[in-house]
């Protein structure tokens, strides 16, 4: 069966598109069939897998309003390893649009469920807020990852995300699960790190990735090429780290 997984956190400059990018990259390196969605208005996810976001034509935007079909919005990335569902600034409306729709809450879930077949995994990069958007990724997917950095102001954020999460469970999408919470940006010099890092593996136990992600240089400068940090420095830290997420995941 097809794992579908949002990937999610309402504070922004958690590592979230990054994670979305790099990580659909490992799982296609690990021999996977990866589609990644991106639900992000900023559409980083589209601009980091090598798509420009200012000429395409048919968007998730159209998907969700029902102007396009899934299939007619697909395009692949630059290095052709995984499938995209591009986003650009027109998303930004979409929730306003959606407003009057029937089932405005689980568009992107019926339009998934025509190619989800297609694929091992499907990654949705959450836009950094908790709105219709989110709302519609959480619908379709099976289970949530959450990416964060060990700060203080990180841990109220995540109170307040699983909170959504519950309600979201409760009233449309009943097998909703947190797959994982992931440190991302992570320093081990940093005591705060350390420290936040205890707290989250004491309350949360075994849903705490065992897999880091380090700062690290790379993976910062690989968008502007618009690849993920495994094409542009297969070497670096942050590039291994994400395999490790990746074996982590399928050894699960």
């Amino acid at each position: 069966m097809t794992k579908i997984l949002a990937i999610t956190n309402q504070k922004g400059g958690v590592g979230k598109t990054t994670t979305s990018v790099n990580l659909a990259a490992s799982l296609a390196a690990s021999g996977q069939r990866i589609l990644l969605v991106d639900l992000d208005p900023q559409a980083n996810a589209t601009m980091g897998s090598g798509v420009n976001k200012q000429t395409i034509q048919v968007t998730v935007y159209h998907v969700l309003l029902g102007d396009a079909s899934i299939q007619a919005s697909r395009v692949t990335g630059t290095q052709g390893k995984y499938d995209l569902i591009p986003a650009n600034r027109d998303l930004a409306g979409a929730e306003v649009e959606m407003v009057e729709l029937s089932q405005r809450e689980t568009r992107l879930k019926t339009a998934l469920e025509v190619i989800a077949h297609e694929y091992d995994y499907i990654l949705i990069d959450c836009p950094p807020a908790l709105n219709l958007l989110t709302l519609n990724g959480l619908c379709a997917a099976r289970a949530v990852m959450i990416p964060m950095q060990c700060e203080y102001y990180a841990l109220e954020g995540l109170s307040d995300l699983v909170n959504t999460i519950k309600r979201v469970r409760n009233n449309f999408n009943p097998t909703l699960r947190i797959e994982g919470l992931l440190r991302t940006m992570f320093d081990p010099r940093n005591i705060l790190a350390q420290q936040v890092s205890d707290q989250l593996q004491k309350h949360f136990g075994e849903k705490v990735y065992r897999t880091v992600i380090p700062r690290n240089v790379r993976l910062a400068e690989a968008p502007g090429f618009g690849l993920p940090v495994l094409y542009h420095d297969e070497q670096s830290k942050g590039a291994q780290a994400y395999l490790e997420l990746a074996k982590e995941i399928l050894h699960a």
